[in-house]
């Protein structure tokens, strides 16, 4: 497992956003795992959107941007199954020792996780859009 942990790691890449001595440990959590791991999987988590709003018939692809941006919070503060098909995305990166931080405050780390996906949605809205198959 030593392997599998570093390799993911190596993987996500470097530390996005800075902590400090004062730095909470979820806001440190935030910063070392999460965020390196929603860079990583930035194309994966728009594609899944596309998907969901295809499959639930969604009108998105002609909302208004400001409709657009609405759509996209709703949709995963809405939709357990969906909120929960995210966070599989990233559990799924996390090393064993960060699993092991992760459920000690998991609901804390699934509202920052959350946030983050929707702010990282809305702000390439302009991406969100029909894909070929």
């Amino acid at each position: 497992m030593a392997n599998r942990d570093s390799f993911l790691k190596e993987f996500r890449g470097e530390v996005l956003g800075t902590t400090s001595s004062q730095s909470s440990p979820d806001e440190v959590f935030q910063n070392q795992v999460l965020r390196p791991i929603l860079k990583l999987q930035n194309d994966l988590l728009i594609s899944v959107f596309v998907y969901y709003v295809q499959k639930n018939k969604v009108d998105f692809f002609t909302f208004s941007v400001d409709k657009k941006l609405h759509a996209i919070e709703n949709s995963i503060q809405k939709d357990i199954k969906f909120r929960n098909t995210l966070k599989g995305i990233v559990i799924g990166l996390f090393s064993l020792e960060e699993y092991q931080n992760y459920i000690q405050n998991s609901s804390s780390l699934n509202k920052r996780m959350m946030t983050l996906i929707i702010e990282r949605l809305r702000s390439q809205v302009q991406l969100l859009e029909i894909q070929p198959n």
